[in-house]
C-alpha cells in the first residue's frame, strides 16, 4: 500500500484559499470525499496530503480552479464538483477552454459565462448555426444560455426582435380550472422565460422592450400561420411538442433569423401514446449539417449538486426498467416460440 506523502503549494492570494476552502470547510469537504485528498492551509501555503497520484490530481485540481477564480467564476461548491469530475475522468486542461467566455454582461453588472465545457459548445453551436437544438436535464442552462444569447444578438443589433414560445401543456393539471381569462392561464407556463428575461434585461428594461413589441413571449398555439424574419426565436419545453407542432415551428423561421430549441427528452407531458415531436426531430433532422444538435448531460448541471445525483439515479432506474422490459418481451417470445 502506497504510503501518504505531502507537497507544500505556495499561495499567496488569501481570498483565493478562502473560497477554496468554502463556506463551512464545505469544498474541502467535498475534495476529501471525492479525490481522498485532505488540504491544509497555512501561512502563504498550501498543503496537499495523499499518495503519489492522489496528490497529482490535487495539483491539476488547484490549477483548474485557480484559473476559474482569475476569471471570476465563483468557486462554489457545484464548480468544485465538475472541476473535480472533468479531471478524474482525464479531462483536464479544459477550463481554459471556457472559463473565460463572457456571453453578456446584464444590467446589474453580473457576467454570464459558459461554466461546463457542455455549456461552452453549446453556446458556441449557437454562434455558428441558424438552427440550434438543446437537449439535456433540467439545470444544465439549456433556456437561460439561449435567452443570454438572444438577448446578446438583439443588442448587437443582429435580429430585430426577440421571440420566446412554449407548448402550453397540461402536465398533470387541468388549464380550464385555473382562473382568470387565458393570458392569466398560460402566463405560468411561461413563466420561466419571464424569469430570465427579468434577470439578464432588468424589469424595467424587459417591460419597455415587451411594450414596444421587441420582445414577445407567448404560447406555441400562437406561433401558427406567421412568419418570424429578422429575430431571436427560442422555442423552450419542445419535448411536450408534438411532431405536427414540431414541424409548424420550424417552417415559421423566416430570413435573417436564429432559432433555438431546447428540452428534456426524459421529462415528456404528453398524452400516452403522442410521441415527443423533439424525440422525432432528433432523427428526421440529424442529417442536415446547417442544424446543430447539442447534447447537455447530467455533468453540466449547474444547479445543487444533489440535482445532478438525482438525474444520475433516474437514468440508472430508466436503464433498468428498459433492460427488465426488454427481458421480458424476450423471455415471452421464446416461450410463444416453443
Amino acid at each position: 500500500m502506497e504510503s501518504q506523502r505531502q507537497k507544500s503549494i505556495p499561495v499567496e492570494d488569501g481570498e483565493f484559499v478562502k473560497q477554496l476552502f468554502g463556506k463551512f470547510d464545505e469544498n474541502v469537504k467535498l475534495i476529501k470525499k471525492l479525490l481522498n485528498i485532505d488540504l491544509v492551509s497555512r501561512a502563504g501555503e498550501l498543503v496537499i496530503l495523499g499518495t503519489k497520484e492522489e496528490i497529482q490530481l490535487g495539483e491539476q485540481l488547484l490549477v483548474e480552479l485557480y484559473e476559474l477564480y482569475q476569471s471570476d467564476q465563483d468557486l462554489g461548491s457545484q464548480n468544485v464538483l465538475y472541476t473535480i469530475n472533468a479531471i478524474s475522468g482525464g479531462e483536464r486542461d479544459q477550463t481554459k477552454e471556457y472559463a473565460g467566455d463572457v456571453v453578456f454582461v446584464t444590467d446589474r453588472g453580473k457576467p454570464i459565462k459558459p461554466k461546463t465545457l457542455g455549456q461552452k459548445k453549446y453556446l458556441d453551436m449557437i454562434s455558428k448555426k441558424d438552427l440550434t437544438f438543446g437537449i439535456g436535464p433540467a439545470g444544465t442552462g439549456k433556456t437561460y444560455l439561449a435567452v443570454a444569447m438572444a438577448v446578446k444578438a438583439f443588442r448587437n443589433e443582429e435580429v430585430n426582435r426577440i421571440i420566446l414560445t412554449r407548448p402550453a401543456v397540461e402536465a398533470g393539471e387541468s388549464l380550464g380550472f385555473l382562473p382568470g381569462d387565458l393570458k392569466d392561464k398560460v402566463d405560468p407556463y411561461l413563466r420561466p422565460l419571464y424569469d430570465a428575461l427579468f434577470d439578464i434585461l432588468g424589469v424595467e428594461k424587459f417591460e419597455k422592450y415587451m411594450e414596444r413589441g421587441l420582445i414577445e413571449v407567448a404560447p406555441l398555439a400562437y406561433m401558427r400561420g406567421r412568419t418570424l424574419d429578422h429575430s431571436f426565436i427560442i422555442l423552450d419545453e419542445a419535448q411536450n411538442t408534438t411532431k405536427e407542432q414540431m414541424k409548424m415551428f420550424l417552417t415559421r423561421v423566416g430570413l435573417g433569423s436564429k432559432a433555438v430549441v431546447t428540452g428534456d427528452v426524459t421529462q415528456v407531458d404528453l398524452p400516452k401514446g403522442k410521441l415527443s415531436g423533439l424525440k422525432h426531430v432528433t432523427e428526421v433532422l440529424k442529417e442536415i449539417d446547417e442544424i446543430g444538435f447539442s447534447f447537455l448531460t447530467g455533468k453540466d448541471v449547474v444547479r445543487h449538486r444533489l440535482v445532478q445525483r438525482i438525474i444520475e439515479a433516474y437514468e440508472v432506474a430508466d436503464l433498468k426498467e428498459s433492460t427488465d422490459y426488454e427481458n421480458k418481451e424476450y423471455k415471452q417470445k421464446i416461450k410463444k416460440d416453443n
